[in-house]
């Protein structure tokens, strides 16, 4: 057994551990983030209220805990993005043909497991916006920037389904992935390029989060993570397994 075989069977293993830890660090996240992480501010209320004996004269804004959900997810998506843009280059970079499959798989997992978690931000985020600024939708460079990443991941799969010849489309497709990821990168750093985006900087050298909330956004970022690796490794096992049974019906049709 070759050092890259042992790595990917390692790999293999792991993953369904590193689910059910993922889904356990999102679930004491999520818990956290109601139980012990405080409300923020919102607007200025007309009366001074009196909650937990503290006096109280702003909004308490329950729709922030989307925050420690919403954040992580779309995190992680860019996380996810960055390994097609790696396989991506890798494929169009290398001149060996038996090896242009092997990183073609990975981008397009890697595409898909990304798509996966764009989705889920883009959810995470209307319900985030609808409950905090009473809309659906604001056309904001950090939204703006990321609804187009999700159109042109949709189109990445559609540009897949509608080639036929193998090589050709796994050539088109890491292109098109390449500028999928460069939109990927404009909409993660528009915050800093826009300081008057309604997104805060989160990752900076003073996050702005106290204790009580870093820990479960630590929590969740860290859980959205592991799942992410282990659904990327769970559906490439299930699409190497798929290949090697063509493979085998190929040569029982040929003998």
């Amino acid at each position: 057994m070759t050092q890259d075989t042992h790595s990917r069977a390692l790999a293999n293993r792991l993953a369904p551990v590193a689910l059910v830890l993922g889904i356990v660090l999102t679930t004491v996240a999520f818990l956290l983030s109601f139980l012990v992480a405080p409300l923020v501010l919102g607007a200025n209320v007309a009366q001074t209220a009196i909650i937990g004996g503290e006096a109280i004269s702003n909004k308490l804004l329950l729709s922030q805990k989307i925050f420690y959900i919403h954040v992580p997810v779309a995190t992680v998506s860019f996380g996810a993005l960055a390994f097609l843009a790696y396989y991506s280059i890798r494929y169009l970079a290398t001149k060996n043909q038996a090896r242009k499959p092997f990183f073609d798989t990975r981008a397009r997992i890697a595409a898909e497991v990304g798509l996966v978690f764009i989705i889920m931000t883009m959810l995470s985020g209307d319900l985030w916006t609808r409950f905090e600024w009473g809309v659906w939708w604001v056309w904001e460079p950090r939204l703006t920037t990321y609804l187009i990443l999700m159109l042109l991941m949709i189109a990445y799969f559609i540009l897949r389904t509608a080639i036929d010849a193998p090589e050709r489309k796994a050539t088109f497709a890491a292109v098109f992935g390449l500028i999928a990821c460069v939109d990927a990168g404009i909409s993660y750093l528009i915050t800093r390029f826009v300081p008057t985006s309604i997104h805060p900087v989160i990752f900076r050298t003073d996050s702005g989060l106290s204790p009580s909330m870093l820990v479960p956004f630590l929590l969740a970022l860290f859980g959205m993570a592991l799942i992410c690796f282990a659904l990327y490794r769970l559906r490439l096992r299930q699409v190497e397994l798929n290949q090697r049974l063509e493979s085998l019906k190929l040569q029982l049709e040929e003998n």
